[in-house]
């Protein structure tokens, strides 16, 4: 009986505590899940759809968040659909490039050169270019490192050097930023009144620039294709410049949510910089004859400004006057110049 009497006593037990527990109320949204107790799990934590806070003692108390929905977003963007984006945009340019210059070639001066020359740009504006120009290429491979560097550079050279590398491309896309911005400042201060569009870049456009065939419309100072660039280093540059000092100097002005499409923002338009300035460094250089010279000492031939700026001549030629000898076109000491 005394066995019997102690079952019983356990049964009753058992049903009493099973119905406490079914008794007690299930935790519904976040704030009833306390995020630093042992007994709450991973899972747990995952469901609820609203950031998850917890508490901290510190003073900033941004620090609290412990996971949002939009983080995770944020974590595909950047490791999966950046990549894509900065992959096809990249790539594409440069087998563009490659396909034109084996089909077209370098764009020849139809006339020669003349052995006169004229100047171009100034001491002053080259030095903005180059300045730009040159932080530029480092802003651009230290931040495609952070984007590729690590599936692409680090099986390549190892840990210890993919590290050291990364740290010094740190340094210089933060330090670097600063003379960007202010190229870029100096860049349209120095060049908005030639790049204001007109109807002189529709036939420009129409006629192919001078790219296609052996026609050379009439332009400016600055092409229809020259003040595409330029809006694109004024506008993108901006862009990336403000998202930049926003990354660089984080919660100033918003939150994680604001820092993530910042985030993105900067990394997009970047991206797409990158390949803009890629087509501009081609025609630059090997895919036009004599167009390095404007950057290079200052001062074009004579032919190649008839050809590619007519109406630009025509300019500086009605300006400068018949008695004018400082300001007429002058030849140049070598042919090769």
């Amino acid at each position: 009986m005394s066995s019997f009497g102690r079952f019983i006593r356990l049964a009753i037990g058992a049903w009493a505590l099973l119905l406490l527990i079914m008794a007690a109320p299930a935790p519904s949204s976040a704030e009833q899940i306390n995020p630093t107790a042992s007994s709450v799990s991973e899972r747990q934590l995952l469901q609820e759809m609203d950031r998850i806070q917890g508490r901290v003692s510190i003073p900033d108390q941004r620090s609290s968040v412990l996971m949002q929905p939009a983080g995770r977003e944020w974590r595909e963007f950047r490791n999966v659909v950046l990549r894509w984006i900065g992959g096809v945009a990249i790539l594409g340019i440069l087998a563009v490039l490659v396909i034109f210059y084996l089909t077209r070639g370098m764009v020849r001066l139809e006339s020669g050169r003349s052995g006169r020359t004229i100047v171009r740009f100034n001491a002053f504006e080259r030095f903005a270019h180059w300045m730009t120009a040159t932080c530029f290429v480092i802003l651009a491979v230290s931040g495609l490192n952070i984007t590729f560097g690590r599936p692409l550079l680090l099986p390549l050279i190892g840990f210890e050097a993919f590290s050291e590398w990364s740290q010094w491309a740190k340094y210089a896309h933060n330090y670097l930023s600063f003379p960007f911005t202010i190229g870029v400042v100096l860049i349209f201060l120095m060049w908005i009144g030639g790049n204001i569009p007109s109807r002189v870049d529709l036939e420009w456009i129409k006629r192919g620039g001078g790219l296609i065939g052996h026609d050379h419309p009439p332009a400016r100072r600055f092409n229809a294709g020259q003040k595409g660039i330029y809006w694109i280093v004024v506008i993108g540059g901006g862009l990336v410049a403000t998202t930049g000092y926003q990354l660089m100097f984080p919660f100033y002005l918003t939150g994680i949510e604001g820092m993530q499409i910042a985030q993105i923002v900067h990394s997009i338009v970047a991206v797409l910089f990158i390949a803009a300035m890629l087509a501009h460094i081609y025609i630059g250089t090997i895919g036009m004859e004599g167009a390095f010279d404007a950057m290079g000492s200052g001062e074009v031939d004579v032919n190649w400004a008839r050809e590619h700026h007519s109406l630009w001549l025509d300019q500086q030629l009605a300006r400068s006057g018949p008695n004018d000898s400082q300001s007429q076109p002058r030849r140049a000491a070598s042919a090769a110049e």
